[in-house]
């Protein structure tokens, strides 16, 4: 992030101080996709709070936004985010503000009526940047390339009217990869589950399986020498050729009733583990000499509410070391023996429980930064031992749109970046320090 001088008047004078130190700050991160700079939910930046100082974060922005379930990304000084208006037409916006005050940079606009698609909130996936780019996905399937600075269309497609998606029923959602020269696209598309096109131009460069899309995001993982595109599909957990979609591996996955993965696959060495709320647990081996995959195995429940191992509904698992840590069907906070799944702990003080319950989870040195449904945010430590509350502040307050039960809930993924933290309901987009 450049730093610059803003005018005193756009911001309170402390307020600006402290945005300057720590924006100039060496070491200081972007958060430019989903999950963080390498996709795997680790926030690398120092100089942050050991507890909060009081009962809320202290807040150092607001911007006004509407509905939707995408969290934010932060790019060379701006934050980017989409949202959806149905007054007085069905509409989906891509946003980018200042990062430092919260200032509207600029928004694009377009018609999207939502058809055959539950829960309308709003879009799902995240805004992913790349070399001055900004990749916009919605909820249809319109996918929009940006200068990042300007909001000038660079390319655009609409790949439900192109690929005849199959629409799984809460939409298109996993958040777009950039992978080299490519931008990399879960489509649910026929004979195009997965579509990766030139980031540059927009053009089709090739697609892969006929498998249903899932919700989640594909990630790149190193097998035996070689970067693997590993995405979790709406039947199948596939190992592909990034540069070609040429298939390396498939690991059967399929639903129980539908189509509902929406954890990102998760990795530790030669380790895969994905999640589903109906169909449990995972846990892939990669073997290390070719790209070739085994079962280790797998765990699944009586039911979504008689569980066993980890049947996530919206959270990513983190995967440290030899433990997964994981957010079961109705809020439980688990922790796993990642050699067969045996469950070692679970703990229902971290967010209240309740059907879908959530908490996103983000690593930094060796605690853990927890934003749960109930907008708030905690400083915590996980071990194989058990779970250690080390401070709780309020962050945001639960809105409706997005569920209209238990007073609303926050189930957009937070971003951190300049030691801030940049979330969203659906009336607000917030900044809230947490520099030392």
């Amino acid at each position: 992030m450049n730093p610059r001088i803003l005018p005193a008047a756009r911001v309170l004078p402390a307020a600006l101080g402290l945005i300057l130190i720590c924006l100039t700050e060496a070491g200081a991160d972007d958060w430019p996709q989903w999950r963080g700079p390498q996709r795997d939910g680790v926030w690398h930046e120092s100089g942050l709070i050991d507890k909060f100082a009081g009962p809320e974060v202290p807040i150092v922005w607001r911007a006004p936004i509407a509905s939707g379930y995408s969290g934010p990304t932060v790019y060379q000084g701006r934050v980017y985010v989409t949202d959806r208006l149905v007054e007085p037409k069905q509409q989906e916006r891509v946003h980018c503000f200042d990062a430092a005050t919260g200032k509207p940079v600029w928004s694009y606009v377009y018609d999207c009526a939502y058809e055959r698609v539950g829960y309308e909130a709003g879009p799902r996936a995240s805004v992913s940047c790349d070399n001055g780019f900004a990749y916009a996905l919605g909820t249809m399937g319109h996918l929009h390339c940006f200068e990042a600075a300007t909001g000038k269309i660079v390319w655009q497609h609409d790949l439900d009217k192109e690929y005849k998606i199959q629409m799984p029923i809460w939409g298109i959602a996993a958040s777009p990869l950039v992978e080299g020269d490519l931008l990399i696209v879960q489509v649910g598309g026929e004979n195009a589950c997965l579509a990766a096109f030139d980031k540059r131009t927009g053009a089709e460069r090739w697609k892969a399986l006929d498998d249903r899309a899932s919700y989640a995001a594909p990630i790149i993982v190193e097998q035996a020498g070689k970067r693997v595109l590993v995405c979790m599909t709406g039947d199948n957990v596939v190992g592909l050729d990034p540069q070609t979609g040429a298939v390396y591996w498939t690991q059967p996955f399929p639903p129980q009733n539908m189509p509902i993965g929406i954890s990102t696959p998760v990795v530790s060495g030669n380790r895969v583990f994905v999640t589903s709320f109906y169909d449990g647990s995972l846990m892939i081996g990669l073997d290390g000499a070719k790209t070739e995959a085994t079962t280790l195995w797998r765990r699944k429940g009586f039911s979504e509410k008689k569980t066993d191992a980890l049947h996530s509904i919206i959270a990513t698992p983190l995967f440290l070391g030899d433990y997964v840590y994981g957010v079961d069907s109705y809020g439980e906070l688990r922790c796993l023996d990642a050699k067969d799944g045996e469950r070692l702990w679970e703990n229902t003080t971290a967010v209240p429980p309740a059907r879908w319950s959530n908490i996103h989870m983000t690593v930094n040195g060796d605690r853990v930064w927890m934003f749960n449904e109930r907008g708030d945010l905690i400083i915590s430590k996980l071990s194989p031992k058990g779970y250690e509350e080390i401070s709780r502040a309020k962050l945001l307050e639960p809105t409706m749109d997005q569920l209209r039960q238990r007073g609303g809930v926050c189930w957009s993924h937070p971003a951190y970046a300049e030691r801030h933290v940049f979330a969203r309901n659906d009336k607000e987009l917030v900044c809230g320090n947490l520099a030392k």
